[in-house]
């Protein structure tokens, strides 16, 4: 998949639990789990500019484009 969704390492960083950001950004630990884990199969801007204030990021700290051929992960 040539983007990557890296909210793990966001939250990470921020000592973020999934119930502490579901909460603060008012989404379903399933929807966000999705989210988290790469399934899903698109995000809305009001969701990743909600997501980024409640983590004090920008959108590409939290997706970050790579080819498919170089993509460690596949």
């Amino acid at each position: 998949m040539p983007i990557i969704v890296n909210l793990d390492v966001m939250m990470a960083k921020r000592k973020m639990s999934l119930n502490e950001l579901s909460e603060k950004v008012g989404m379903s630990l399933s929807n966000l789990s999705i989210l988290k884990t790469g399934k899903a199969k698109a995000i809305r801007f009001s969701t990743l500019e909600t997501l980024c204030a409640v983590l004090n990021c920008q959108p590409g700290d939290i997706l970050e484009f790579t080819s498919e051929q170089n993509d460690s992960r596949l």
